[in-house]
């Protein structure tokens, strides 16, 4: 069994990002948790992360136990800065500057961003049901075309507020839709939107995002396409948003690819299937 897990301080600014470290040999593994969740979607992971490799995994500003700045910028390029400051946190304590990058949802954006401006630090790139660039096939999840369409999103913004119970009854609508087990999902989801409502400023500040984010980087594909650390693209097949078109898209433009389509499994593929996902990131 890996050893216990502890706290790693890690300080952006006047700001403190929580992050978890499990120690051990090697090149550490940074997990990544998109939105609407935080670093609890890897808790059925970790235990299958059997092979002594250290193993990392925080929250991005404005969500879980990361500090919440009322004000804040929260754009997929501030996570990138976030990231930035974990990596330099692991590789002091860890004495290894070679990383397994493992990005999911909207973690896509800062982890491929960081990984193009330090190829000689990954190791692995590992893509999780994630998104980069805009691509045909890429399907907003309604919920998120509710809050990060112009115009409408404003709208949706003042109902839910005036009315949480509408408000949670789309949250796990839409979040359950991301977990094929329904015991699982029952589980899970009331514990995750639980966590959310603080976390609600970043997620509209990353809705308001997101559209330009996909469309700027359609200018990093050159960079994709001369990336030569590996990639490993694992994704869910069941998952109809991020979905196997994207999935193959980002093994057709990455050179040093893998692609591996989880059947039986969701958006939430680390949730659905934590041991298959586990044996291929350290295989």
């Amino acid at each position: 069994m890996k050893s216990v897990t502890e706290q790693l301080m890690v300080r952006r600014g006047p700001y403190n990002l929580h992050a978890e470290l499990t120690p051990g040999v090697g090149a550490p593994i940074v997990l990544m948790h998109g939105f609407p969740d935080n670093v609890h979607l890897y808790d059925r992971l970790l235990p299958y992360l059997t092979n002594g490799q250290p193993v990392v995994r925080f929250d991005f500003l404005g969500w879980g136990r990361s500090d919440k700045p009322a004000g804040y910028p929260y754009t997929a390029t501030n996570q990138t800065g976030d990231l930035d400051f974990v990596v330099d946190a692991v590789t002091e304590r860890t004495g290894n500057d070679k990383l397994v990058l493992v990005a999911h949802d909207a973690s896509g954006p800062p982890a491929i961003d960081w990984a193009l401006a330090h190829p000689g630090n990954v190791e692995t790139l590992i893509l999780l049901n994630t998104y980069y660039q805009f691509t045909f096939g890429l399907r907003r999840p309604p919920a998120i075309t509710l809050y990060s369409t112009p115009v409408i999103r404003a709208a949706a913004r003042a109902v839910v507020k005036k009315r949480p119970d509408l408000d949670q009854r789309l949250y796990e609508w839409q979040v359950g839709k991301f977990i094929i087990d329904p015991e699982l999902r029952a589980e899970l989801v009331p514990r995750l939107y639980k966590e959310f409502l603080p976390a609600r400023p970043a997620f509209w500040r990353l809705n308001d995002d997101l559209i330009g984010t996909v469309l700027a980087r359609r200018r990093r594909i050159p960079d994709m396409r001369r990336f030569r650390s590996r990639v490993k693209v694992i994704f869910g097949a069941e998952d109809r948003y991020l979905n196997p078109k994207v999935a193959r898209n980002f093994a057709n433009l990455f050179p040093n690819s893998e692609l591996r389509l989880l059947d039986g499994a969701g958006h939430y593929v680390q949730v659905d299937k934590p041991k298959e996902v586990a044996e291929l990131i350290v295989g």
